[in-house]
């Protein structure tokens, strides 16, 4: 008997233990209760971060998408040419919306294509966060430039030829198979 409660003990001490794991490393966006599992789970492993503008229908038709489907994400918003360049260097993406899963990058909103990457990114296929979540408010991707930089200068100038920027190449896109159909890779 007292075995039996031992291990009744340790499996749901283990199961809070892992609730609560996941809970803290997705974080409660906004002051929001933890996340359920299985979109914990998703948003561990493929993070979605969205890049928006403001004024620009597309992005407001994919944050309503996201946002209908129940998927959790951080947004940036592209509003100088700073965030320009900086959404380029991260996703290779020249405008907007675009959209990060994990290391997936996908330009420019289609609800099908962007279902697609969900699906095999573990996000359940219908809203399963508590009822009032929302997500965290935008923020700009480029950091403010300092106050203090020379009119004329450049951001690698500013900021020292030790902080610049790694080159990276394009990302490769995969080939579709019988078992990946939209031929999507993490």
């Amino acid at each position: 008997m007292r075995q039996r409660i031992w291990i009744t003990f340790v499996l749901a001490a283990s199961a809070l233990l892992v609730a609560g794991s996941a809970s803290a490393q997705t974080g409660n966006n906004a002051g929001n209760g933890p996340l359920p599992y299985a979109v914990a789970q998703a948003a561990q492993r493929y993070p979605v971060t969205l890049y928006a503008s403001s004024n620009c229908s597309p992005c407001d038709s994919a944050r309503a998408f996201l946002n209908q489907r129940g998927i959790p994400f951080v947004e940036k918003t592209i509003s100088s040419n700073a965030d320009l360049a900086a959404l380029k260097d991260l996703t290779h993406a020249t405008n907007v919306p675009a959209l990060t899963i994990g290391t997936q990058s996908l330009d420019g909103f289609s609800s099908s294509a962007w279902s697609q990457y969900l699906d095999a990114a573990g996000y359940p296929k219908t809203s399963q966060l508590p009822a009032g979540w929302q997500n965290g408010a935008a923020s700009p991707l480029a950091p403010s430039q300092p106050a203090d930089v020379t009119p004329g200068a450049n951001a690698t100038q500013a900021a020292g030829a030790d902080n610049a920027p790694a080159t990276t190449e394009p990302p490769v896109k995969p080939e579709p198979s019988a078992t990946n159909p939209a031929g999507i890779r993490f």
